[in-house]
């Protein structure tokens, strides 16, 4: 085992990251809690903790009225910046409960509004969390709003570039300090991709190297930076999208690499995220043709999700898929198969379907049909609880 993962893992188990370090009657008290709260769940409000959306998906009105007809683009979306609670989505939150909100940049003004937006969002059903990217650089939905004064960062590409862990602890901490003031529970970052590919157009700098041991003792660092301010992290974006060249969002991409190829490298960077205890792994929706023999993308491919990230990585914690509204995704498959699909692939949380209603309704009818089994969305829905109650959620 490398030193530095080695360092890691002794720090993480002093604050108690792992099970097997903490208080064994506190662990079987949460379980019992959770179970408990399972056996009082109707199947809807089961379902409601497996999406987490944008607030504009529960605003059915704007997919109607708009010129671009019935799917909204996402300049539609933007142009609106839907930046409260209106009536019509506590209409359909009243059938569809959510089990988390995450917020884009046209969806946060400044302080003032956030204030507002965020006690609205709580109050909702199914008593959401409050997701963000926030990852330092480009993406960064606060740090690049000017009416926000944040501490701001170049990119992941130069904190890594000073080979010095503890910068990327600062950025996270610093990051996670100002995201739990505004009452953010989730931080979709940091990117644990390793940018070996000079043609990526939608990793590139936001990486750490295109060196995994410079990139995982990074990842770590930023975890655990996030999570001394109170905020949850996530990594991603199994098993990799540093080795491409297309965007996801707009349609296909690939990485043509062997799974042994990839457990020397991408594997690197996300076994140290889960020797320190990653409560979340985004999936990657790019296909990985010499793993799975398919094109399938990772976010739909139980051969990703089962057999290498829970099976041989030994991952147990929460799966979310990236934004399934994302063109690598939707021009392949329609709301109900995507929606369905990957939680048969074994994701656990549903990203930001194209249309959430379409989505959710889809995941009812596998169940009473049985494609799904309710025992297997009680599996995710366990898991998300549980992270739920350590927050204090």
């Amino acid at each position: 085992m490398k030193n530095w993962m080695f360092a890691a893992i002794l720090i993480t188990c002093g604050t108690g990251v792992f099970t097997a370090c903490s208080n064994d009657d506190d662990a079987v008290s949460l379980n019992d809690e959770v179970e408990a709260q399972i056996q009082q769940m109707t199947l809807r409000e089961k379902v409601g903790q497996l999406f987490y959306v944008r607030p504009e998906c529960l605003d059915t009105t704007i997919h109607f009225n708009l010129p671009s007809g019935i799917d909204a683009s996402a300049d539609d979306i933007k142009a609106i910046k839907l930046q409260a609670v209106n009536a019509t989505m506590l209409g359909v939150n009243e059938k569809y409960p959510v089990g988390g909100i995450i917020l884009y940049a046209h969806n946060i003004e400044d302080e003032a509004q956030l204030a507002k937006f965020i006690p609205q969002i709580r109050a909702l059903k199914g008593s959401p969390l409050l997701c963000i990217d926030e990852e330092g650089g480009r993406v960064a939905r606060i740090g690049n709003n000017a009416n926000f004064q944040v501490e701001k960062f170049e990119s992941m590409g130069a904190i890594g570039a000073t080979g010095d862990p503890k910068n990327a602890y600062h950025c996270g901490n610093a990051i996670g300090t100002y995201l739990k003031k505004y009452g953010f529970d989730i931080d979709f970052a940091p990117v644990a991709d390793v940018n070996t590919n000079p043609e990526n157009i939608v990793i590139g700098a936001r990486a750490f190297s295109d060196n995994p041991e410079v990139a995982a003792p990074m990842v770590v660092n930023y975890l655990q930076g996030l999570k001394d301010a109170g905020v949850t992290g996530c990594i991603k974006h199994f098993p990799g999208h540093g080795d491409t060249k297309a965007d996801t969002h707009y349609g296909y991409a690939q990485s043509v690499k062997t799974w042994e190829q990839m457990k020397n490298c991408e594997m690197i960077t996300f076994k140290a995220g889960i020797a320190w205890g990653a409560q979340l792994i985004m999936t990657a929706h790019i296909a990985t043709p010499n793993v799975t023999g398919s094109d399938i993308p990772a976010t739909m491919s139980s051969i990703i999700l089962k057999d290498k990230l829970r099976g041989e990585l030994g991952y147990q914690n929460i799966i979310i898929t990236d934004a399934m509204e994302m063109g690598a995704i939707t021009k392949q498959y329609n709301n109900a198969e995507a929606a369905v699909g990957t939680l048969e692939a074994g994701a656990d949380i549903v990203l930001g379907p194209q249309n959430f209603v379409e989505a959710f309704d889809a995941v009812i009818k596998a169940v009473e049909e049985g494609r799904l089994t309710e025992q297997r969305i009680d599996q995710s829905v366990r898991r998300v609880l549980k992270m739920k109650k350590q927050m204090g959620r």
